[in-house]
């Protein structure tokens, strides 16, 4: 072979080689990774060289065959760690006064105290047990916080202020401000945790309640929309005089200040035609009376009960029938007038007279006067003037007419009571003529006789603006017969048996001491002054000039 050929087959033989190994590179399971033939230097590594051989042409060579050359696998390079990943998170840095004052206010409006207790530094042992018997005790439904600008945070403190608001059932809400303080506490911020911090009040062991006032509330109110004078005397003619309610206050101790009031609704109670101080004066005139009493006051013109003060019981002020003794004597002096007596008419007045062929009557204290006007008769009271007359010129049922057909003494409907039989006797007659016998009346039918005599008319008593239907029409009497019973009335205050009761001026009246078998006299005073009309009775009280007069005159001056 010539030295050309030989030189094209190494030439050949290499590029053979080479285009195996890039072959090989590019293809293998380690492509890019295979290592170069053994001999030659690919990328700094050697790499075996291999003579060609021509085709057909045997090797000249002394030496025997070599085996086939595989060429090696080069080492696989080692995998280089991996860094530590860079998305890993940082620490977070400590919260500020802020952040924890707003997680504090956080878990305050959810109610977690536990969370709230978890952010405050060393906390009482009962610090949930505070928040919530605050909350059941102050009724408090919800709260709400707002945080305020916080004070720039020193190296330790901080203070953070804010306002809230709480629901407080039955009352509505209760505004308030405190401040929330917070140190540094371990390198963390704690809130530092005093009572004021749930309420300023609770500073320097303050308290905080509520507190039900009552306050009167009656279902019956006076004519002028008031409630009825303190112990009115009058519970067993109105129902709910004592009513009350209760007004809540939120108040702060030991200051006494009210935070917080609820005032009970208003339910306007029904008016009544009783005067308030027409009442008030009533009641208190009974003030240590030691019997059972009544006084009743009518509005002249209208009858409506102005007052009604009873210790008798049972409204037996309206009720109660007892004999009224010469009070009486109005209704018998007016049939007296109807027969054409005057007030001027001479009348005689022994200390004792004896109905022919019947009983005998007497004067209080065996007192005789003579002859002497009507008028004078009936100012001093004298029984015997009375039953004699009585039996002269009533003895056709006049008296009974009188008492029954002008001043209500029958079966009727109405507030008050009045009884009188027909006398069957002259005895019945004389007795009847002075308030004794079959006469019975409530100190209310006797309001009713005094407020006829005051304005001409009589009218029953009514508790009501107009009268009810069923009520019995007004009843006139005969103008002349009206003057002349005020006149007598007026006389029997200023110089008969109650001028030393020391009644007001003006005032017109009849005393009346009615005998009551095996007890003490009932003692009586009815009368009027101006538009108003009273009785005044002591049940068992004795003498009228003594007991029941002065009761009117206190009545009459606290007006």
């Amino acid at each position: 072979m010539s030295s050309r050929q030989r030189f094209l087959a190494l030439v050949a033989a290499a590029f053979a080689i080479t285009a195996f190994g890039l072959y090989a590179l590019v293809t293998g399971p380690d492509a890019g990774n295979a290592a170069p033939p053994r001999g030659a230097r690919t990328h700094g590594v050697d790499v075996m060289e291999v003579s060609p051989v021509p085709d057909g042409e045997p090797e000249e060579s002394g030496e025997p065959d070599a085996p086939a050359v595989t060429p090696p696998t080069p080492p696989t390079p080692p995998t280089p760690p991996v860094p530590p990943s860079s998305t890993a998170p940082a620490p977070a840095p400590p919260d500020g006064p802020e952040q924890v004052a707003a997680r504090y206010f956080d878990a305050w409006r959810s109610g977690d105290f536990a969370a709230m207790a978890a952010l405050v530094a060393d906390p009482p042992v009962d610090f949930m047990l505070r928040h919530r018997s605050f909350d059941s005790d102050l009724r408090v439904s919800s709260i709400s916080l707002t945080s305020g600008t916080p004070s720039p945070p020193g190296a330790e403190t901080a203070e953070v202020p804010f306002s809230g608001t709480r629901e407080v059932s039955g009352m509505g809400r209760w505004d308030f401000s405190s401040v929330l303080r917070l140190a540094r506490r371990d390198g963390s911020w704690k809130v530092l945790w005093s009572p004021e911090t749930l309420h300023p009040s609770l500073a320097h062991g303050g308290s905080l309640r509520i507190e039900g006032v009552p306050v009167v509330r009656p279902a019956k109110l006076t004519r002028e929309g008031r409630p009825f004078p303190r112990e009115s005397r009058a519970g067993d003619y109105f129902t709910g005089l004592d009513g009350t309610v209760e007004d809540l206050e939120l108040r702060e101790e030991p200051s006494g200040r009210v935070l917080l009031a609820a005032r009970a609704p208003e339910v306007p109670g029904e008016r009544t035609t009783i005067s308030r101080p027409v009442q008030a004066a009533a009641a208190r005139a009974l003030d240590g009376v030691g019997q059972p009493a009544a006084i009743v006051a009518v509005d002249v013109r209208t009858g409506q009960v102005r007052a009604v003060a009873d210790t008798l019981g049972g409204r037996q002020a309206f009720g109660g029938l007892y004999p009224p003794g010469s009070t009486f004597k109005v209704v018998t002096a007016a049939a007296l007038l109807r027969t054409g007596l005057t007030a001027d008419s001479p009348v005689g007045c022994p200390a004792a007279y004896t109905v022919p062929n019947g009983r005998g009557f007497t004067n209080d204290g065996g007192a005789g006067h003579g002859t002497v006007p009507l008028n004078t008769a009936f100012a001093v009271s004298c029984n015997t003037t009375f039953a004699q007359q009585a039996y002269e010129r009533l003895r056709d049922g006049r008296l009974h007419a009188e008492a029954a057909d002008r001043f209500g003494f029958r079966e009727k409907p109405g507030q008050s009571t009045c009884r009188i039989r027909r006398a069957a006797t002259a005895d019945e007659l004389g007795s009847d003529a002075i308030g004794q016998n079959s006469v019975l009346a409530s100190p209310l039918c006797m309001a009713e006789v005094a407020a006829a005599v005051a304005s001409g008319t009589w009218r029953p008593a009514i508790m009501t603006e107009q009268p009810p239907a069923g009520t019995p029409g007004p009843v006139p009497l005969d103008e002349g017969v009206a003057a002349a019973l005020r006149t007598m009335m007026s006389a029997a205050v200023t110089r008969g048996t109650a001028a030393r009761a020391g009644l007001p001026p003006d005032t017109a009246g009849k005393t009346g001491t009615a005998e009551v078998q095996g007890e003490r006299s009932h003692a009586w005073f009815v009368g009027y002054r101006g538009d108003l009309a009273f009785a005044v009775f002591v049940r068992n009280g004795g003498s009228g000039a003594a007991t029941a007069a002065p009761l009117a005159a206190r009545f009459l001056k606290a007006l």
